[in-house]
C-alpha cells in the first residue's frame, strides 16, 4: 500500500513538472499553435494553449503564473523586459505580415508615389507597421506627417472606409490586407518585407513574433524548455503542411471566413527559427525601431534578453 501510495504522488507530481502553459495572440498567429491545440504532435512536455487578447492580459497570466511560455510581437518582449518581467527570447516564428494596400484610383510606382496622400494605419503612431511606412518614407527623401499624412483607426474600420472608397493608401498586416482589397478594386501595391530585406539584407524577413520563457523556468527546468521549444516548432511546420486543416481549427477562434485566411496565409511567413540563429536579425529590427520611435522602444535589450 505504501509503494502504491508512492507511485501515485510520483505519477502526480510528474504531471506537475511536465504540464506548461503557452499563451499565445488570438489572431492569425492561431495558425501556428494548431498542431499543439489539436495534439497532432508528439509531445514529450503536456503543453496547453491559451489565448490572449492584448498585451495586458498576456502579462497577467505570465505575472499570475498561469503561464510559462508567451507568444509575443517582438518589440513587445523587448519593452516588457525593459520593464523588470525577465523573458528570454527563445526564437522568431512571424517573418512576414505587413502590406500596404492601394484603391483602385491611385497610381502608385513607388514610395514617392505616397507624396502629397494619406495614410491609414492601425491602432496608433509606434506599432511596427507604421514605424516601417516611416522608415521607408525617409529612405526614399520623403518627410512623415509633412509629405505624407497619417491617419489612425482599429483595423476593421479602415477595412470598411477602404470599401467604401474612402481610403486611398492603408499599411495593414493580414489578414486585414487581404479582407480590404477582397470585392474591391484595391490591391496590395507594396510588400514591406520586401523592403526591408533590400534595406538590411535580411534572409528571413522581419523578426515580428516569437517564443518567449521566463527566466525562472529556464533555470529552473531547461529541458522542459528545451522539449516545449521543439514542439512549437514542429507545430508550425505542421501548420504550414496541414494548411486546410490548420485554417479549420483556427477558424473556431476567429471570425473572419476560411476562404480569407487561406488567401492571406500567401502573404503570411510562419517559420520557426532560433535565435541562436538569427539573433543578428531581431538586434538589427529592435535597433531600427529604437532609432526611429524611441517613445515605442525606449530601451535595447541586453544580452539577457537572447536564449543561448
Amino acid at each position: 500500500m505504501k509503494k502504491l501510495t508512492l507511485l501515485i504522488v510520483s505519477f502526480f507530481f510528474t504531471l506537475l513538472i511536465f504540464s506548461v502553459t503557452i499563451t499565445n495572440p488570438l489572431g492569425p498567429t492561431v495558425v501556428p499553435v494548431t498542431g499543439l491545440m489539436a495534439n497532432t504532435i508528439e509531445e514529450e512536455v503536456e503543453i496547453n494553449v491559451s489565448l490572449w487578447k492584448d498585451a495586458n492580459e498576456a502579462v497577467a497570466l505570465l505575472v499570475s503564473n498561469q503561464a510559462d511560455f508567451a507568444v509575443l510581437p517582438i518589440t513587445v518582449g523587448a519593452n516588457l523586459y525593459a520593464q523588470g518581467l525577465e523573458l528570454i527570447l527563445l526564437g522568431v516564428h512571424e517573418w512576414k505580415a505587413f502590406y500596404l494596400v492601394g484603391s483602385g484610383d491611385v497610381d502608385f510606382e513607388d514610395v514617392k508615389s505616397l507624396k502629397g496622400h494619406e495614410v491609414y494605419s492601425p491602432h496608433g503612431r509606434g506599432q511596427t507597421v507604421d514605424i516601417l511606412m516611416r522608415y521607408l518614407l525617409v529612405r526614399n527623401g520623403l518627410v512623415p506627417d509633412k509629405d505624407v499624412k497619417f491617419s489612425y483607426l482599429p483595423p476593421q474600420e479602415i477595412v470598411s472606409l477602404f470599401k467604401a472608397g474612402k481610403v486611398e493608401y492603408a499599411a495593414l498586416p493580414e489578414p486585414f490586407a487581404t479582407l480590404a482589397v477582397t470585392g474591391t478594386e484595391g490591391e496590395i501595391i507594396l510588400d514591406f518585407q520586401d523592403e526591408w530585406n533590400k534595406i538590411s539584407g535580411s534572409k528571413y524577413g522581419l523578426p515580428i513574433a516569437g517564443l518567449f520563457v521566463k527566466k525562472e523556468i529556464l533555470e529552473s527546468e531547461p529541458d522542459i524548455v528545451s522539449k516545449v521549444e521543439s514542439a512549437f516548432s514542429e507545430s508550425v511546420d505542421w501548420a504550414n503542411t496541414n494548411l486546410d486543416q490548420s485554417l479549420k481549427i483556427t477558424n473556431e477562434y476567429l471570425t473572419i471566413p476560411v476562404p480569407v485566411l487561406k488567401e492571406a496565409m500567401n502573404r503570411l511567413v510562419f517559420e520557426y527559427i532560433p535565435i541562436v540563429e538569427c539573433k543578428e536579425e531581431v538586434e538589427n529590427f529592435l535597433n531600427t525601431m529604437h532609432e526611429l520611435y524611441p517613445e515605442g522602444l525606449p530601451t535595447l535589450p541586453t544580452e539577457g534578453f537572447y536564449y543561448k
